[in-house]
């Protein structure tokens, strides 16, 4: 029996790297079996492509790398068969590509993400589809350790192979110390984040007045958290106040400075978006050089995330659960299922912003990784097997994991279908007239969604928390206060309806801007 099973594409990695390149990274692959085997996981490597070795699992060989549903039928064959504790996905999207997950808060102009790209679909054991809905229960451990993409030199991944290797659990107190960093404008949300996962907000920096250039003790504590915007195909993060948005963080700019053993948790957009940096001649991705100086985990977004200036919500949360669940001793694998399951169980319905948010966060990292020593570790009497004692734990962990995943994928009312030609009552037409002209849009801005309740959630139902009937979201981008002062951002407005009327409502900061592309490539400034 595999406790741990890494999949990757043969293929795929040969036209990258060449036999000799594969040869390499099958060396190093080996060598973290290895030393997985004497921390008592029995480790497997498998070829999605490989027609022999997928007919053992009872599933089809990956013909086309780039087919989502391909990929995720093999994996998924896997899962049934095997039934593995960890799953690690080995290679960037272009040897094993991220689902295809269409963003029903896409609109031009606004939210211009067609699809929340991520992992969330292999992490779940319902079938292939593009509706994120799909995927509201979440059972399975899952991470990426990402190549470069576009790279044809293997050195990178090997060295990551290397550091899952050779890792080292710490003591929670090595976590205590951490750095934080947010956007002003973002200041009262990201003072909450800390405060709950720290129990303070004193290393707090803000961007500005801070710039990119941090100095070496302040990113040297082992827990980061970050609240900045981002950008598409971009190795910086970027501050604001009012009009400005100030770099306050580049790629460049934290080479050397990373400590062994540290773990991110980002907010901003993009701030995991695994693009070609080799193809177009641009610093790494942020995340990529997290890994590279040692890092052990990246948990963050693939494309535009949301969140409020004031108070916790959507991104917030996801990162803060993930950050908790780390330091309460879980693998950074099982601290992503976590973060997923707490972020979909609080939510009374999962509107479009909140499928989008549990779609496009993904870990980046050996996902069997332990950062933090287990606190309460069971005592082995002389001569039992100590691994297979961690083996029986960790199995009762994924079982009830597995029934909270059932239980939400059969309760949790989700919004994904949209509507078109609604009839509004006059009550909520005058309700988003109202909200519309208080975030400057017009009303027929807002897209009306259905929101779909298993017969679980409606027996359940009560008349003080009824299930809502639709959602109303406008995702637009606000005209600058200055005309030329700042770049476009998302803004989300999510409206909620039950029996007829809007009951409540929420403003949803988008963490992403449109930085000019000159100022982008090979920036060292």
């Amino acid at each position: 029996m595999d406790d741990k099973i890494i999949v990757t594409n043969g293929a795929a990695l040969t036209k990258k790297y060449g036999n000799t390149g594969v040869a390499r990274i099958k060396k190093a692959i080996d060598a973290l079996i290895v030393a997985d085997g004497k921390r008592g996981i029995k480790s497997r490597l498998i070829y999605l492509d490989n027609a022999a070795t997928m007919k053992k699992f009872k599933g089809k060989a990956v013909t086309v790398p780039s087919a989502p549903k391909d990929n995720k039928d093999a994996i998924d064959a896997i899962f049934r068969s095997a039934d593995p504790e960890y799953l690690m996905i080995l290679g960037a999207p272009d040897v094993v590509p991220h689902q295809d997950l269409k963003n029903t808060a896409f609109k031009p102009g606004g939210d211009e993400d067609e699809c929340a790209y991520g992992d969330l679909p292999y992490a779940c054991d319902a079938p292939y589809s593009r509706d994120i809905a799909t995927f509201k229960g979440p059972t399975r451990v899952v991470g990426r350790l990402p190549d470069l993409t576009g790279a044809s030199d293997p050195s990178h991944l090997i060295r990551l192979l290397s550091i899952a290797e050779k890792y080292k659990s710490n003591d929670v107190s090595d976590y205590s110390a951490y750095f934080g960093l947010s956007a002003d404008s973002w200041r009262n949300s990201t003072e909450t984040s800390l405060r709950d996962i720290f129990g303070n907000s004193a290393s707090l920096v803000l961007s500005p007045p801070s710039t990119h250039k941090h100095p070496p003790k302040r990113l040297a504590p082992k827990a980061h958290f970050i609240n900045c915007h981002g950008g598409l195909t971009d190795p910086q993060f970027y501050g604001q106040k009012g009009t400005k948005f100030p770099v306050s963080l580049k790629s460049t700019g934290i080479k050397d400075k990373i400590t062994p053993g540290t773990v991110a948790a980002v907010e901003c957009c993009f701030g995991a978006e695994l693009y070609d940096s080799v193809t177009l001649e641009l610093p790494l991705p942020i995340s990529q050089h997290y890994l590279l100086q040692g890092a052990y985990g990246y948990f963050g977004s693939t494309t535009i995330a949301y969140g409020p200036a004031v108070g916790n919500g959507v991104a917030d949360i996801i990162t803060k659960e993930f950050l908790l669940a780390v330091f309460e001793g879980a693998s950074l694998g099982r601290a992503a299922l976590i973060a997923r399951q707490k972020y979909i169980a609080q939510a009374g319905e999962l509107d479009p912003i909140d499928l989008k948010t549990i779609g496009q966060f993904n870990l980046l990292g050996d996902p069997s990784i332990h950062p933090v020593k287990s606190a309460g570790a069971t005592h082995v009497p002389k001569g039992v097997d100590v691994s297979e004692v961690a083996r029986i734990d960790r199995q009762g962990r994924r079982a009830k994991l597995k029934v909270q995943g059932q239980m939400l994928r059969e309760t949790k009312p989700t919004a994904s279908q949209k509507l078109r030609d609604v009839k509004k009552p006059p009550t909520v037409q005058k309700a988003l007239a109202n909200i519309a002209r208080e975030v400057g849009i017009k009303t027929d801005e807002f897209m009306a969604f259905k929101v779909k309740a298993p017969k679980t959630a409606l027996a359940k139902a009560t008349k003080s928390a009824p299930v809502a009937s639709r959602y109303y979201i406008a995702v637009y981008q606000p005209e600058p206060t200055v005309p030329g002062s700042g770049p476009p951002k998302s803004r989300a407005a999510v409206a909620k309806e039950i029996d007829g009327r809007i009951v409540e409502y929420r403003i949803y900061e988008g963490k992403s801007w449109a930085p000019i592309a000159a100022d982008r490539k090979g920036s060292t400034a």
